[in-house]
């Protein structure tokens, strides 16, 4: 099967699994890179390094989170430009997308550099945490070239139908990061500089294979950069700065519900600090398959091909149901399992197995989030999907689990959140039904096909 596909035509329910499998492998790889790292540091430098590095890790999250909000509008767009089959324009925009980049990650690395230990003093950061903390976050800051660019390239290869080669990319950097690790921390006796050091070469070298990769065998049309139009930074900057805020939005609203959980103690903390853990690990389906709906989506809306996205999109809804059922069965048979790889006291791990329990029969309204809000972002509407997400954390989440969690206890945490993945699932399809996204025109003109 040919590396690159075209969404306009073909079986797509075969596409959406096979296209979606090597995204979720991919996500389940990024998510075990922070579990090594964290494993190396807290066995070999301890709890005070491990806290350093959690701190600065927020940090480190926020402008992850700007890059995958950029990285959001360049599916968007890139996947338009592939369906419409407008070479010229995939060519105008991806260079405007590697001029963009580049400036903004020269000016994060040296102004984060730089802001690095007021930033951490902002956040509270103890004393005796502070210097290794700034060490650690400057020599990240020093790396953002290779953050932006090695996510880029996976993002730019998924818009032209190929999941496959972004995930050789990650692996690499995996593979790296974990044997650099305990050599740079305990051989070298480099300490947590070691290990910020292992991780911008794992990504350096995954980005600069990347890149050499898709360059020689012409995966993209990449060229010489140079000043990119007005009208195509404008367009960039329009979807991308509300991609970004959207994780903001996220990132806000789990401190929240966090603040309702801290109520009843150590042992719920505890609790759901590790199925949050895991529930990061069972949602990779539906975020790879949003991924997924976005790439499929945007190239049959740049040839205005509606009843293929609606078709996708309804694909995209019973292929979440099916494989987030399987999830919720495994839920109930492993769930106390799963606790125990991460918790010893009896009555965190018995909260955490109650809340994942109930969670499971909630987790596929939360996927149909997902692939909606990821069609609707095709489309390019992403201040449209950051009212939902605003709606669905502030409005409907944070809201029912505090009043869910003051009704019953808490086991009312649960409750409360299970209850708003399904209400905001509903307000989902409404605007998926009803909404006006389908009006929405990222260019002036119209690639005849």
């Amino acid at each position: 099967m040919k590396k690159q596909l075209d969404f306009t035509e073909g079986n797509i329910l075969k596409q959406m699994i096979v296209f979606s499998g090597p995204i979720m492998l991919t996500n389940l790889l990024q998510t075990s890179y922070q579990f090594i790292d964290s494993l190396w540091i807290g066995n070999l430098l301890g709890a005070n390094a491990l806290g350093a590095v959690a701190i600065s890790g927020t940090i480190i999250f926020t402008v992850l989170s700007f890059v995958i909000g950029l990285n959001n509008a360049a599916l968007t767009i890139l996947s338009q430009q592939k369906g419409r089959g407008d070479e010229e324009g995939l060519k105008r925009y991806l260079n405007a997308f590697v001029v963009l980049l580049s400036m903004m990650s020269i000016v994060l690395g040296i102004c984060g550099f730089l802001l690095s230990e007021s930033l951490l003093r902002l956040l509270g950061t103890p004393a005796s945490m502070l210097e290794q903390a700034t060490s650690y976050l400057q020599i990240n800051f020093l790396g953002m070239l290779f953050l932006f660019g090695y996510n880029f390239i996976s993002t730019v290869l998924r818009a032209l139908g190929d999941s496959r080669t972004p995930m050789r990319f990650v692996t690499l950097a995996v593979l790296l990061n974990a044997a650099l690790d305990p050599l740079f921390i305990a051989g070298f006796n480099w300490g947590i500089e070691g290990a910020a050091y292992a991780t911008i070469i794992a990504q350096g070298t995954a980005f600069a294979y990347g890149f050499i990769h898709v360059l020689r065998y012409k995966l993209a049309p990449f060229q010489l950069p140079h000043i990119p139009a007005a009208t195509e930074v404008k367009l960039i900057l329009n979807l991308g700065i509300p991609s970004g805020l959207q994780m903001s939005v996220i990132s806000a609203g789990s401190a929240a519900i966090m603040s309702v959980v801290a109520v009843f103690g150590s042992n719920v903390v505890g609790g759901f600090g590790a199925a949050q853990r895991l529930d990061s690990i069972l949602m990779l389906p539906a975020h790879a398959l949003s991924t997924s709906v976005t790439s499929m989506a945007g190239q049959n809306i740049g040839v205005r091909n509606w009843e293929r996205v609606r078709q996708i999109a309804r694909n995209g809804v019973l292929y979440n149901f099916a494989i987030m059922a399987i999830v919720g069965v495994l839920i109930v048979f492993f769930a106390e399992y799963g606790m125990r790889m991460f918790l010893n006291e009896t009555e965190a791990i018995t909260f955490g197995v109650n809340y994942l329990k109930i969670m499971a029969l909630c987790f596929p309204f939360l996927g149909i989030n997902f692939v909606l809000n990821g069609i609707v972002r095709a489309a390019g509407a992403m201040y449209q999907v950051l009212v939902l997400n605003i709606i669905s954390f502030w409005v409907l989440r944070y809201p029912l689990t505090a009043l869910a969690a003051n009704l019953f206890g808490e086991i009312g945490i649960a409750v409360g959140m299970g209850a708003s993945f399904v209400i905001s699932s509903l307000v989902a399809f409404l605007y998926f039904r009803f909404g006006k996204w389908r009006q929405k025109k990222l260019f002036q003109t119209e690639k005849s096909t």
